[in-house]
């Protein structure tokens, strides 16, 4: 099972471009990130730079609209993830409660969506996608 643990860092939303963490926080959560990686269970992670530098599209009547961040309705902003292969949610669970991350961070964790999850219409209008994907894998 894969879960995708999403590091959401309250006050992120409205971060200058360019904010950095702290290099002592770095060095703690790349500990925790080596002990996934010997563990065998870390399938990809990345930190994201603030919303202040993104965008945003909608799609509003169907056409398509740009709005620059940093983004004034925001409540929550995702700072960083990680991709996990485990047996279980609880596991997954587990290595969320297992991170150095401080008070004004939570993690969100959530399962990925297989092929096998979806009815059989749905895995029909997806044919292709699984070939897709590891055609994609760096």
């Amino acid at each position: 099972m894969r879960f995708m643990m999403l590091m959401i860092p309250r006050g992120y939303e409205t971060a200058a471009p360019g904010t950095m963490p702290a290099a002592d926080a770095v060095a703690a959560m790349m500990k925790y990130n080596e002990e996934l990686q010997k563990a065998g269970v870390l399938l990809a992670l990345d930190g994201l730079h603030p919303p202040s530098m993104g965008a945003r599209v909608t799609f509003e009547g169907g056409k398509p609209r740009v709005t620059d961040g940093p983004f004034a309705e925001a409540k929550e902003v995702l700072g960083g993830y990680w991709m996990l292969q485990v047996k279980s949610r609880e596991e997954a669970i587990e290595w969320a409660k297992r991170c150095p991350a401080s008070d004004s961070e939570m993690i969100e964790v959530r399962q990925v969506m297989e092929m096998d999850d979806f009815p059989p219409d749905v895995q029909q209008a997806a044919a292709g996608f699984e070939e897709m994907q590891s055609r994609n894998k760096p």
